[in-house]
């Protein structure tokens, strides 16, 4: 764990991003991106196409937290900076939305006929940290880029939901409505609670600087993308979550007494 700030007792609300920061649902979609743009590469030295895949996993992963339809755009524009063909942004998004669906598809069929725990899902100790949050009266929120049906769908699925009630936010067809600054500022609004009682957990820029933005304590979950519980942080979302102004740097959940007295001070 990485620490750089005050505890905050007065905490009221807390933000969760749900992919990689609750869900690992998703787990490996990154090099799952990543693929779909090196495969249109022009043949290069090995040198030059580990290069250029360490380039666009930083692109991706520096979006992480909006719609996906971003990351679309910048890896086809590096793409055709580095030689290669023109591609349609959004014809590459229908074809990792059709990979990645069958991936999490797979993955809740094990669920659904008990192959997998749910927690094998689920970011480890998220389930506990949920708990002991609950139990102190906050209020907690799940704000994700994936679209809302499903984050509510995969959230019952993993027995998280129940931890939200109301309070589960996805995109939706209006991505300036349904970005993270647009709701958190809106949240903060409707709540009536100033930015330094916010406490917000991601494993994305985006959440980070927007908490940071508003005056809250943001959480990085460097969260392993390989294996759940590793106790490991993925060394790009290091970087990223760093260069955000995280004030924690975590791997996962495992210290969830020690991380909420970290974190509140009480």
């Amino acid at each position: 764990m990485e620490t750089r700030f005050s505890p905050r007792p007065q905490v009221s609300h807390v933000v969760f991003d749900f992919d990689g920061t609750l869900s690992w649902l998703r787990h490996g979609w990154p090099e799952m991106m990543a693929g779909l743009f090196l495969g249109h590469l022009p043949a290069c030295p090995a040198n030059a196409l580990s290069e250029f895949h360490a380039l666009i996993l930083e692109d991706i992963l520096s979006l992480n937290g909006k719609s996906s339809i971003y990351q679309m755009e910048r890896c086809a524009r590096r793409v055709l900076e580095h030689g290669g063909p023109r591609l349609d942004p959004q014809k590459v998004l229908l074809e990792y939305q059709a990979a990645l669906g069958k991936a999490i598809r797979d993955r809740i069929e094990k669920l659904q006929r008990g192959q997998a725990a749910q927690d094998e899902f689920a970011v480890h100790g998220a389930r506990a940290l949920l708990e002991k949050l609950r139990s102190r009266g906050l209020v907690l929120i799940i704000l994700s880029g994936t679209l809302e049906p499903q984050v509510k769908q995969e959230a019952d699925l993993l027995d998280l939901a129940r931890f939200f009630g109301a309070h589960i936010y996805g995109g939706t067809a209006d991505l300036l409505q349904s970005s993270k600054q647009t709701v958190i500022e809106r949240l903060l609004r409707e709540e009536k609670i100033p930015g330094d009682r916010l406490l917000a957990f991601g494993d994305g820029p985006v959440e980070i600087q927007v908490t940071k933005a508003v005056g809250g304590l943001a959480v990085g979950v460097a969260s392993d993308e390989d294996f759940n519980g590793s106790g490991k942080m993925h060394p790009q979302k290091l970087q990223q979550l760093r260069q955000a102004g995280a004030d924690v740097l975590i791997p996962d959940y495992r210290e969830p007494d020690m991380l909420i007295e970290c974190l509140l001070g009480r």
